[in-house]
């Protein structure tokens, strides 16, 4: 990860290379002072090997005053950050600040030096504590949030990465997340074996940044997930269709064909219909077989329409509801929403469903096709099922969003 922390290593220099005005508010002896101002004008020609010989004969001194320490710590801080050993760098610099003599925002930029010190150093709860002090301490650097968030990350402490974005989101004043942040909460799941986890960071995703390829992830786990019921393909090509993944010859293909023999020749119509439409049918050598099923499912739509009027009173009729349930995603996919759900409804209050919660998952999907999200929405939350049902409502719900 590059990170562009901004003059914090300038910063730190100049507060060494300003001894000079210390020396004259506070008494130096010169046994001490000579070498140190030996080792600001090393330091100041880019000498830092140099500077940290003058600071260790400068340190070697007996008996040196708390203010002649801390000169030394302070000159030996810079040079060790300008020398790359940061370990050292850190230890002087934290010396300093313990010592209550910098003024405020003298105190910000070491807190930044050394809680950057602590993250190249990999030690990523140093770089937490101390990067949390600095933005207590009214620290801005933008770029210190992204210290903050990786050193999470990299300690695999999730549940604090999520804590960190879910405060940067705010859906009233119209900010999210940055993807790529959400991309790190997903991964440090995904690294810690935590699917939930990771299936949630996914779900904020989709809600911020609806991409196909988080979709696909998404309907690959719920198809993937120990329990999946088959019966609930067609459900899935459903979601597959309105976010923009079925695309090959096959996918239409199947989808018409789980459509018919579901009992939904309208739906297998309007599949196959779309699919010539895109040009994913009626080309290549297999034109004559996807030719035959349209002319199957048309064949079986008209049938359906013939028989129509005495099927509703059979289901009417009928002990459980699961007929009007069918027919109503009939009327559903013919283009008759408003009737289609009044007979889905019917059949839920009729009960002795088969399925009750794919019946519920039906409504919720007619609703949205309707257009009426907001009901949508509420049917789909009471849709319970393990069997793959309940997370099929919730990705619903989420496609509604967009």
């Amino acid at each position: 990860m590059s990170l562009a922390f901004r003059g914090w290593l300038a910063a730190a220099l100049l507060l060494a290379l300003s001894l000079g005005t210390a020396y004259a508010d506070n008494t130096v002896r010169a046994q001490v002072g000579t070498p140190l101002k030996a080792a600001q004008a090393a330091l100041k020609a880019g000498n830092a090997k140099e500077a940290l010989n003058r600071i260790h004969d400068a340190d070697s001194v007996p008996n040196k005053t708390p203010y002649e320490s801390l000169l030394i710590e302070q000159m030996r801080g810079a040079a060790a950050q300008a020398a790359g050993d940061l370990a050292a760098a850190a230890k002087s610099f934290e010396f300093v600040l313990n010592s209550g003599q910098l003024a405020a925002k003298d105190r910000v930029t070491m807190m930044q030096a050394i809680a950057v010190d602590y993250y190249k150093l990999k030690d990523y709860q140093g770089a937490i504590n101390w990067t949390q002090k600095y933005m207590k301490e009214g620290g801005s650097d933008p770029s210190m949030h992204t210290v903050l968030l990786q050193s999470y990350y990299l300690s695999n402490d999730c549940p604090s990465v999520n804590k960190m974005l879910a405060s940067a989101a705010d859906d009233s004043s119209g900010r999210k997340p940055a993807e790529e942040d959400l991309e790190l909460l997903r991964g440090c799941y995904l690294k810690g074996g935590d699917t939930a986890g990771y299936v949630s960071a996914t779900e904020k995703l989709l809600i911020y940044y609806p991409k196909r390829e988080y979709w696909s992830d998404l309907l690959g786990r719920v198809q993937r997930k120990s329990g999946f019921s088959d019966r609930l393909s067609v459900n899935v090509y459903r979601l597959r269709l309105a976010t923009g993944l079925l695309a090959s010859t096959n996918d239409y293909m199947e989808f018409a064909q789980l459509a018919l023999q579901a009992g939904l020749p309208a739906e297998a119509k309007s599949i196959m219909d779309k699919g010539y439409q895109s040009g994913a049918l009626g080309k290549g050598d297999q034109a004559d077989r996807q030719q035959r099923l349209r002319d199957l499912v048309n064949k079986s739509l008209a049938d359906s329409q013939k028989s129509r009027a005495q099927d509703e009173r059979d289901a009417q009729g009928a002990q459980s509801g699961d007929d009007l349930v069918r027919l109503g995603l009939e009327y559903v996919y013919e283009g008759n929403p408003d009737k289609g759900i009044a007979l889905i409804q019917q059949g839920i209050q009729k009960g002795n469903l088969k399925h009750v919660d794919d019946a519920k998952l039906a409504l919720g999907e007619s609703q949205i096709v309707a257009g009426d999200k907001t009901h949508a929405a509420t049917t789909l939350k009471g849709v319970t099922g393990k069997d793959g049902t309940a997370d099929l409502a919730r990705l619903w719900i989420l496609q509604a969003r967009g």
